[in-house]
């Protein structure tokens, strides 16, 4: 795969820290393997071929000096907290002063492809303070009650299944991080509770979390078409 050209200013922190209990692996799912390659190693090496070369990797406490040794100062690593958004903030601080870009990229999502990258940075480079990656939503969608009773469909045309890496002027990251009273499932609600305009730019099939053996079986054939 052909490296794009450097972006300059531009750093990424990959949260690695969960531990993937519906994966089943026994082991922090980050740590789990893809045709022999483990999923935090294949997402970090998409990053650096898509330009950006400060990265951080935020990983379970006992496992820095392990990973250390894994991705051989293609990242630099440091311990997560004890919520997503702990270990995101930890990565974030983690990143040079002079990069004024952040991307904020799950190892989970480990295929996606670095023009994809490359993409969610030109957008922030271009004027946006947050920017997502997203799909449309293709299936029927069905609001229920607590009965699972059908209440109402829901319009789909409005809605987009959300990716990452998810980048943002750096400032404004840090102003929703620590402006968080309450967690949030993603670093761009944060934003948005600011008041902040999100916008979204085309997501990638291949940027699909990685969370069941289902999942993983997927993402084992397609890197087998893409590499080989």
């Amino acid at each position: 795969m052909s490296a794009l050209p450097v972006l300059d200013g531009v750093g990424c922190v990959v949260v690695a820290a969960g531990q993937g209990t519906r994966l089943a692996a026994g082991r922090p799912k980050a740590f789990v393997e893809l045709a022999g390659t483990t999923l935090l190693e294949h997402a970090v090496s998409r990053v650096l071929d898509a330009g950006v070369h400060h990265v951080v990797a935020v990983v379970p406490a006992e496992l820095v000096g392990p990973t250390q040794q894994l991705l051989a100062g293609r990242a630099e690593v440091v311990a997560g907290g004890a919520e997503r958004q702990d270990s995101v903030a930890l990565g974030l601080a983690a990143l040079p002063a002079h990069v004024r870009v952040v991307l904020v990229h799950d190892a989970a999502r480990c295929l996606a492809p670095p023009s994809l990258v490359a993409s969610v940075v030109r957008a922030v480079q271009g004027g946006h303070h947050a920017v997502v990656p997203g799909l449309a939503v293709v299936d029927t969608l069905k609001e229920v009650d607590a009965h699972g009773t059908v209440v109402g469909t829901v319009a789909r045309d409005p809605l987009r299944a959300v990716q990452t890496p998810q980048g943002f002027d750096r400032a404004v990251l840090e102003r929703a991080h620590a402006a968080a009273d309450a967690a949030a499932t993603d670093d761009a609600a944060l934003v948005e509770r600011l008041g902040e305009p999100v916008v979204v730019v085309p997501g990638d099939a291949m940027a699909f979390k990685i969370t069941t053996p289902d999942d993983l079986a997927l993402a084992q054939f397609w890197l087998a078409r893409l590499e080989p």
